[in-house]
């Protein structure tokens, strides 16, 4: 049939492909949407005993972008989810390198590296904290008695501990993730690197390095946003201590919302923080999608 104007009508029809992604946007919109709905108006309000709001506009966001403590707190954020990716990501891709790539011992190695991302973080923290105790530590009293610079009250001893523990916890990420990623090349490309006589390096360099690239672009946004989002370790080990000097932002938060009740200040803070942890991310993907296309 066609219209008075000899046009053809164009029929509306729904891709049946969407009724698959609808529970998923459904959880999406439960989990994500309306809790950032809630922190939004939290942040623009003023928040007293009993849910009396009062409109107070941007306030809480100008407090928190010219608050000294606040800015102290995402330089050490900042600084902490560097030395992570520093130390994470090269020794997990030299750690996947050194597996062999197939038969039992491969297995074994992968159920190795599995373990410690089966730990619950909490479960860490507390394991952690005991082991690094200078009273009854399994690690904590020897290196207490071979020298008194051990001490958990000392501001680079806590961040060392802090750093061992994400190093120990989530490296095996890396191994997994690049341990995939190595064993996707085809045998090919090592075969035709051997008759051309190329060295460990060269294979590396020009064969595996390439090809983890989009694996790395993965390691580095997880890394990086996990390492922000950093809580349990350093609350369960230091409790942001000594001073402030493991606080980083999700501490900081927590404290803000949870122990002073400033509701208000503590969503402007969660929007200021994930915006910035969403602009990171943005920029390190274009960054890594314009190197790797």
């Amino acid at each position: 049939m066609r219209p008075a104007g000899g046009r053809p009508r164009r029929r509306f029809t729904i891709n049946p492909g969407w009724l698959f992604v609808l529970p998923a946007l459904a959880v999406l919109a439960v989990s994500v949407i309306i809790p950032i709905m809630a922190v939004v108006n939290y942040s623009v309000q003023d928040v007293f005993a009993g849910n009396n709001f009062f409109w107070a506009g941007s306030v809480w966001f100008e407090k928190t972008l010219r608050s000294p403590e606040f800015q102290a707190t995402l330089l050490r954020s900042g600084a902490f989810s560097a030395l992570v990716l520093m130390i994470e990501v090269p020794l997990g891709i030299y750690i996947a390198l050194r597996m062999p790539r197939s038969g039992p011992l491969a297995t074994t190695y992968l159920v190795m590296m599995a373990i410690p991302l089966l730990i619950p973080w909490f479960v860490v923290g507390l394991i952690w904290k005991s082991l690094a105790d200078t009273h009854v530590g399994l690690y904590g009293v020897p290196l207490a008695l071979l020298t008194q610079a051990y001490d958990l009250n000392n501001p680079v001893v806590a961040w060392i501990v802090v750093l061992l523990v994400d190093v120990w916890h989530w490296t095996s990420l890396v191994v997994l993730l690049c341990y995939a990623g190595l064993v996707a090349i085809p045998n090919a490309a090592y075969q035709a690197a051997r008759i051309d006589g190329a060295s460990r390096w060269a294979i590396f360099r020009y064969i595996e390095l390439p090809g983890l690239q989009r694996v790395l672009l993965i390691v580095v946004l997880i890394r990086l946003m996990d390492s922000l989002m950093v809580y349990i370790e350093p609350f369960m080990i230091t409790r942001g201590g000594p001073g402030v000097s493991t606080t980083f932002l999700s501490l900081d938060l927590i404290q803000t919302a949870m122990i002073q009740f400033d509701f208000g200040e503590a969503s402007a803070m969660a929007l200021v923080y994930f915006l910035i942890t969403l602009s990171i991310s943005w920029v390190l993907y274009k960054i890594m999608m314009s190197r790797t296309s």
